[in-house]
């Protein structure tokens, strides 16, 4: 079974480019996650019977969003943090709009993992949401997979917007303190670690200069000064299962690539 992981940074851009037809064709993936999707699901008018589409749409049009095409027909599908999740942790309007009303968290349920997928809050060029990602999101997010793990195991996967070691950019000493590398947000990251999350990826391969985002500028991705910010997580007790975790720098459509997992049967 093979799960894939992509923000598309705009879907509708993608598909008009022919680039997620030629990743579906090439790829032939059970499980895509989709973030940045920018669209609602209308807006689109995707034909993939192959697929069972669930769209997790911002209210604001043309932002966030989240998606999980599946050929596997999900048990049940929930949108968003459950509702005591959301009044403990307080998701609600800050600056930059409502976080409980961006579409940055789709799970679907299947007979013996969840898969949950999510566009993480970026924390600003100017730290300006740093605090909301340090004090609500992350421990939000945390508690989420904790809530589902103890009903079955977690397969979870994004864009997570932070590197979390320095082995994860091309660029760690240039960066530390900015947004996507400061101490908080690797610290909100390893709090999934420290829960018994697994980076899949990390378990497969320990080498440098493997990454999955690309900024437009300096022809970065040509030069591979990149950043890993897309992950797999993976429940400890389901890593046995996971036979095999890759990034996909080949595959072209955004500026992130794919990262995908292969799951034997649980």
């Amino acid at each position: 079974m093979k799960l894939y992981s992509w923000n598309v940074n705009g879907i509708r851009a993608v598909i008009n480019k022919g680039a997620f037809q030629s990743f579906i064709t090439s790829e032939q993936p059970d499980i895509i996650c989709l973030q940045e999707t920018k669209a609602t699901e209308d807006q689109v008018g995707l034909d993939t019977k192959d697929y069972h589409q669930y769209w997790h749409s911002a209210s604001k049009k043309g932002y966030s969003g989240t998606a999980i095409f599946s050929k596997i027909k999900p048990i049940s599908v929930q949108h968003g943090f459950s509702e005591p999740i959301l009044k403990k942790y307080h998701l609600m309007q800050d600056g930059y709009g409502d976080m409980s009303e961006e579409g940055r968290v789709i799970s679907a349920e299947f007979d013996d993992f969840y898969v949950v997928n999510v566009y993480t809050p970026n924390a600003k060029d100017d730290l300006s949401r740093l605090g909301m990602r340090d004090k609500v999101w992350d421990p939000a997010f945390l508690e989420h997979l904790l809530e589902l793990e103890s009903k079955k195991p977690v397969l979870a996967c994004g864009d997570f917007n932070v590197a979390h070691k320095e082995i994860d950019l091309a660029n760690p000493k240039a960066n530390v303190g900015k947004h996507g590398f400061t101490n908080e947000e690797r610290a909100g990251f390893q709090a999934f670690i420290d829960n018994g999350f697994v980076d899949t990826f990390r378990e497969f391969d320990p080498s440098p200069a493997k990454y999955t985002w690309w900024t437009h500028w300096a022809n970065s991705r040509a030069r591979n000064v990149g950043w890993r910010i897309d992950y797999w997580l993976a429940s400890r007790n389901i890593m046995k299962n996971v036979t095999n975790a890759s990034i996909h720098p080949e595959i072209m459509g955004s500026d992130h690539c794919p990262v995908s997992i292969t799951l034997k049967e649980v």
